[in-house]
């Protein structure tokens, strides 16, 4: 059984949910739990959120929704930046998320 976790930003738009970023962060379910946790946001998602990130886990390539923040532009950019540097420290320094 394959599973691996990814982050998907979203953007509202008349037409529904549109992605518009996705951040593959490995098979770990623990360590993207934990990435997840430090990201900036509002736990209580309704339809006037405008931005969304959501952790996705996929398991022989079907895709479960796990958790979903509503975020500001200036958090998403935060939470982008704190995506990158946990990947880049996992893949290049061999840390754990």
């Amino acid at each position: 059984m394959q599973t691996s976790f990814y982050i998907v930003c979203h953007l509202k738009t008349p037409a529904g949910p549109e992605t518009f970023a996705r951040f593959d962060i490995g098979n770990d379910k623990e360590a993207a739990a934990r990435l997840f946790d430090k990201l900036k946001g509002d736990k209580e998602v309704n339809e006037q959120n405008m931005l969304c990130i959501e952790l996705v886990e996929t398991v022989n390539e079907l895709p479960f929704n796990i958790n979903l923040l509503s975020c500001t532009l200036d958090q998403l950019t935060e939470n982008c930046r704190i995506i990158t540097k946990e990947v880049f420290s996992q893949y290049n320094l061999g840390s754990v998320l």
